[in-house]
């Protein structure tokens, strides 16, 4: 147990230094999913074999000599939204039940690359549509902290596996805060990297312009180190970014904010964010304040309409990319008999194979990107994006970093929105201005509401191809926040963390 609560760089020196083997730290953390994930639910597919395979290699590797990767023989959990050959993906969708893929995604390659062991696949709202790990077919994550509270979404599997001690390291995707907000809710950290730095090739598509898969963790550097591993140039991805990866690792290290402006923007507080929330955010931006950073306001007066316009801008997206799961090709297939006509076969399987959100979204892109209605709706909505990116330009301008509550609340109830889909959105308020400009975020553990004793997220914001002042102010503020709480945050974890 006492392995499996250290941060996966410690358990790299561990592993470096002959105090235990992969094999002996895939299969602690298998025991442990064994033990507890019957009541967290963050993975739909455990390859309990695969994985200790992986692990036996990174050993026999590690033993000859060879030259690792920083991460060699640590364990991984991978969200089911990214395809890896023969393993079930199903994107927490019945349409694609059953699925085995028959490659690798290039972040899967990367991986495999760099020796890192993947355990499984995690809960995830349905094609990655949500807030909360609810919209999942096969059932809710439920949040360590509180198991009857949720673990943010649409990525509460790879985020609670971390904050259940299931995994050390994982990989998300966020196309409107779908990192960010789980790491907030569970007290970890998430990444979104910029638009088009870490390849989307194999990740199954919600909206195209906004999707970014990045790494989860529980340590800045942590999520550093992943990050080195997954991002760079894809010639199979046409978005991604052709240019050096910014160097996250040695600014992980470094943490120094001496001299930074850092913008506190204005319309991302106050009215609808929790007490507590305001409390540890003002609290962390004081800490900033005593290692030398100058805060500074800023104003970015379009941001009013980044959820309006994010809300036709994705669900159009999604209409479109979703239209390919027809029950011809692969996935599910309903209704195929004598006599049922294709057209029939497809409505029945979409019918079955799609949850209410899902459906939800189809017919609201359908619309907005119907003849007639384009224009008042997809194009004006492209246009508020335009604003929103001239916002952050100007905020730049006055600025190194710009920072924010993640969420406006801690984790609420499972139940306690579900029926609510505006109320639902409402918790990505603070992180879709990001995927709508293409530019990079961080979300860390900012403590604990006084309200409810559950975490609170600090957001981080970063011009495109600068992710390396996230990790930068990230690796100072955690250090401070370290020394004031005293232990790592996650050490505070009630329920089910306090039977860890």
């Amino acid at each position: 147990m006492t392995m499996i609560k250290k941060s996966a760089s410690e358990m790299a020196a561990a592993l470096a230094n002959g105090e235990t083997t992969s094999v002996a730290l895939t299969q602690a953390h298998l025991d442990r999913i064994a033990e507890v994930d019957k009541d967290v639910h963050a993975f739909l597919y455990v390859d309990t074999e695969g994985a200790l395979a992986q692990a036996a290699l990174a050993d026999k590797k590690r033993a000859a000599g060879e030259k690792l990767s920083p991460l060699a023989g640590i364990p991984l959990a991978l969200k089911d939204v990214m395809v890896q050959k023969g393993i079930p993906t199903t994107c927490g969708s019945k349409m694609l039940e059953g699925w085995r893929p028959p490659y690798d995604s290039t972040v899967v390659s990367k991986l495999r690359a760099a020796d890192v062991v993947i355990l499984g696949k995690t809960n995830m709202d349905e094609f990655a549509m949500g807030s909360s790990t609810e919209n999942s077919a096969y059932g809710p994550t439920h949040n360590p902290w509180d198991l009857s509270r949720i673990p943010g979404g649409s990525g509460g599997g790879s985020s609670a596996s971390l904050a259940a001690f299931e995994a050390p390291l994982a990989i998300g995707t966020d196309t409107g805060g779908s990192i960010r907000q789980p790491a907030a809710v569970t007290g970890t950290v998430g990444v979104k990297p910029t638009y088009g730095g870490v390849s989307r090739y194999g990740l199954v598509a919600f909206s195209s312009s906004l999707d970014q898969a990045g790494p989860c963790a529980r340590t800045v550097l942590d999520a550093a180190l992943l990050h080195e591993v997954i991002a760079g140039h894809d010639p199979k991805d046409s978005t991604s970014i052709n240019a050096p990866v910014p160097a996250i690792v040695s600014a992980a290290k470094n943490g120094n904010v001496k001299g930074l402006k850092i913008g506190v923007i204005k319309e991302l507080q106050g009215e609808g964010y929790q007490a507590g929330v305001l409390n540890r955010f003002n609290e962390s931006l004081e800490l900033l304040a005593g290692l030398g950073a100058e805060i500074v306001e800023v104003s970015c007066p379009y941001f009013e309409y980044a959820l309006a316009a994010y809300y036709l801008i994705a669900p159009s997206e999604c209409s479109s990319n979703l239209a390919r799961f027809d029950a011809m090709r692969y996935g599910i297939r309903v209704g195929d008999a004598s006599g049922v006509s294709a057209e029939e076969v497809m409505n029945l399987t979409r019918e079955v194979g799609f949850g209410r959100e899902v459906k939800r979204r189809i017919i609201l892109g359908t619309y907005a990107l119907s003849s007639g209605y384009y224009d008042a709706y997809y194009g004006s909505a492209q246009k508020v994006r335009t604003l929103i990116k001239q916002d952050f330009d100007k905020a730049f301008a006055k600025a190194d970093v710009l920072v924010s509550p993640t969420a406006p609340t801690t984790a609420f109830k499972i139940g306690e929105k579900a029926d609510d889909p505006i109320a639902m959105y409402l918790n990505d308020i603070a992180t879709i201005p990001v995927n709508m400009a293409g530019i990079c975020g961080m979300s860390l553990p900012s403590g604990l509401a006084d309200e409810d004793n559950l975490p609170a997220g600090f957001q981080i914001m970063a011009p495109a191809m600068k992710d390396d002042r996230l990790y930068n102010v990230g690796a100072a503020l955690e250090t401070a926040l370290l020394s004031k709480w005293g232990a790592p945050i996650l050490s505070h974890v009630s329920g089910l963390g306090a039977r860890a």
